[in-house]
């Protein structure tokens, strides 16, 4: 089945350019588009795509603003930022707000198709300077509750760039139960998105920062 996705930019071009080059990959479905952030909300709820392109600097709603709200009322869908601006508080506030990735708008559209898929399956997806901006600058979450032993090596492998179904394999457990522990992680540690999960592991020393950029 086709990754649903929905296209979020307040530049006309810049949608029809996307929608354009998904369309040559049949495994790529784009199945709605908006101007502005609260337009994506509205059709977030809708159509309940897998994965939402979202740019971040828009009238009515912007991008973060818009990507917490999803992630907070369609949970199930992944958000990436896809964006032109590589700012501090963009990033952060773009991760913070329950992203799972950050790309630029200048990514080779091959990249592209590939993290859309990859974001689908639940893997972390960051331009490499945006990941080496959010290493420096995220705080890990301060007295998080504590992870099992098994909420631990999850952690890990999701922070290595894995997906549930490679995650499961891994551990050879079922990957309804990958999404349970990845769902008690994101609760213990009291943040929103995989991607705070994969910096959180670094932070405290658990996986590296070369393991953790090399998405193994």
């Amino acid at each position: 089945m086709a990754i649903r996705i929905l296209i979020v930019d307040d530049h006309s071009v810049v949608r029809q350019g996307l929608k354009m080059f998904l369309r040559l990959d049949p495994e790529l479905e784009v199945v709605g588009e908006a101007a502005d952030g609260a337009e994506a909300l509205k059709l977030a709820r809708e159509l309940q795509p897998d994965v939402v392109l979202m740019d971040l600097l828009m009238p009515v709603m912007d991008g973060v603003s818009a990507t917490a709200a999803i992630r907070r009322e369609v949970p199930q869908t992944e958000v990436i930022a896809l964006t032109s601006v590589l700012e501090d508080s963009s990033v952060f506030g773009a991760i913070r707000a329950g992203a799972i990735g950050y790309l630029l708008k200048d990514t080779e559209a091959d990249e592209l198709r590939r993290a859309i898929k990859a974001a689908a399956a639940g893997q972390v997806q960051l331009s490499p300077e945006a990941a080496m901006r959010l290493m420096r600058e995220v705080r890990a979450p301060e007295n998080p509750d504590e992870l099992t032993e098994r909420e631990t090596e999850v952690m890990c492998l999701l922070a290595r760039g894995l997906s549930n179904k490679e995650i499961a394999r891994e551990l050879t457990i079922g990957e309804k139960t990958v999404k349970t522990h990845v769902s008690n992680i994101l609760s213990k540690l009291n943040v929103p998105s995989r991607t705070q999960a994969a910096l959180y592991a670094v932070r405290t020393g658990l996986v590296s920062i070369d393991e953790a950029n090399s998405g193994r």
